[in-house]
């Protein structure tokens, strides 16, 4: 049986619980989100899958009959095929609305989801998203603090095997792969994106052709990390502009990606207002791009976006298992003067650079400290991530940063 891997989420899953009459855990198919629960809450909850087509019948035909027969406290998984539920799950929270941690719900999409349960269960359900796996869950140390919070003199020293790197990259995040490395990696990810298309994608109104949509998702994993020309996209592909909205909509609301808007702020520059997509696993871009040799990829033309996601899936990964949306943006004037990713945290914002060589130098950190000039008092040290073992000053208030210890 694979070992589990504690998850960043657990202690916010644990708080809701024992705060919310409701939870409800959304997340990508395979994120982890029925396991987590059942490990959490398994003893005290029974557990309920709604993907069967008879319990889901059941459920539609008589849900009062249904709720009674499973009452709370109770872990109703995949809840996204059965949403007619969630009024009832409501009437019978407000019988009894000061008892927490009555109803544990799960759902792989957030599109249609969110609507029922916005509708339903407003101000009686915490909403919690859980992503795959994180680099610092994968190395057991899932409340690893990000380097911007740690204490003076506290930064790890990493080690690691340049190939070692990369291959995690090719891999990913999805516990099933985290939790079995021996599995093929590119077939496991072809399985799921075939799982994918046929029970999210084709539960969504806006998809109609999957293999076209196929070729839509290898489009945009050649565009990765690059500014989002949405008429250029739909030009390869030949469809309407409004389709191509339509379609990244639904990978966003699938969390397959993360799409990256501008950081704005009156400094007297012109920027720019394009978004960035990334896909949200690195494994998953690397599987479209067709990237199978570590090597290939570190070195390819893809290899500076591969990076690019993995730092961003990290950041964004951390950031989301603490029960809150991360606030990551990119800053990038008219002139092209570019930072990778602005984190805002307390009121102030940390920029972070992406460089592919291993070799920091100082020329490295030039658009970062033209970004702490512009945005004066706001602005807290830099960072330059490298897929190297060194940490090194670059500069006043920036330094390079090996990936490993992000």
């Amino acid at each position: 049986m694979p070992e589990y891997i504690n998850r960043s989420l657990e202690p916010v899953l644990e708080r809701a619980a024992s705060e919310f009459p409701a939870v409800v855990l959304t997340g990508p198919r395979q994120s982890g989100k029925t396991t987590l629960l059942r490990r959490l809450f398994g003893r005290r909850c029974r557990y309920v899958s709604l993907e069967p087509p008879d319990v889901r019948a059941s459920a539609l035909q008589d849900p009062r009959g249904f709720l009674e027969m499973h009452g709370p406290p109770v872990i109703f998984d995949e809840v996204q095929y059965a949403p007619e539920l969630l009024p009832y799950i409501k009437e019978r929270i407000d019988a009894d609305r000061h008892q927490s941690g009555q109803y544990l719900l799960t759902g792989s999409q957030n599109l249609s989801l969110f609507e029922k349960v916005s509708e339903s269960l407003a101000g009686r359900a915490a909403i919690l998203r859980l992503l795959p796996l994180s680099r610092r869950e994968v190395q057991g140390r899932p409340q690893m603090v990000l380097p911007w919070e740690q204490k003076r003199g506290s930064a790890a020293n990493s080690s690691h095997v340049f190939g070692e790197l990369w291959k995690g990259f090719l891999r990913g995040g999805y516990p099933e792969l985290a939790a079995q490395p021996n599995r093929d990696a590119s077939l496991w990810h072809a399985g799921y994106i075939q799982t994918y298309l046929e029970r999210d994608v084709r539960m969504l109104r806006q998809v109609g052709d999957l293999t076209q949509y196929q070729n839509f998702l290898r489009v945009l994993a050649a565009r990765s990390a690059q500014l989002l020309n949405l008429a250029d996209v739909a030009r390869d592909l030949g469809v309407a502009v409004n389709t191509i909205k339509a379609w990244l909509s639904v990978l966003e609301a699938t969390y397959q990606v993360v799409v990256l808007r501008p950081y704005f702020a009156n400094v007297g520059k012109r920027l720019v207002k394009t978004p960035k997509v990334y896909f949200t696993d690195v494994g998953t871009l690397c599987y479209l791009a067709g990237l199978k040799d570590p090597q290939h990829a570190a070195s390819g033309p893809m290899g500076g976006a591969i990076l690019e996601t993995a730092v961003l899936s990290e950041l964004i990964k951390t950031l989301t298992h603490r029960g809150f949306p991360p606030r990551v943006y990119f800053w990038r004037t008219m002139a092209g003067t570019e930072v990778d990713f602005v984190v805002e945290t307390g009121g102030r914002l940390v920029p972070i650079e992406v460089k592919l060589s291993a070799t920091p130098r100082p020329a490295m950190a030039a658009t970062i400290r033209g970004f702490q000039r512009d945005m004066a008092g706001a602005a807290m040290p830099g960072y330059v991530v490298h897929p190297g073992d060194l940490h090194l000053p670059l500069g006043p208030q920036v330094a390079a940063l090996p990936f490993a210890d992000l």
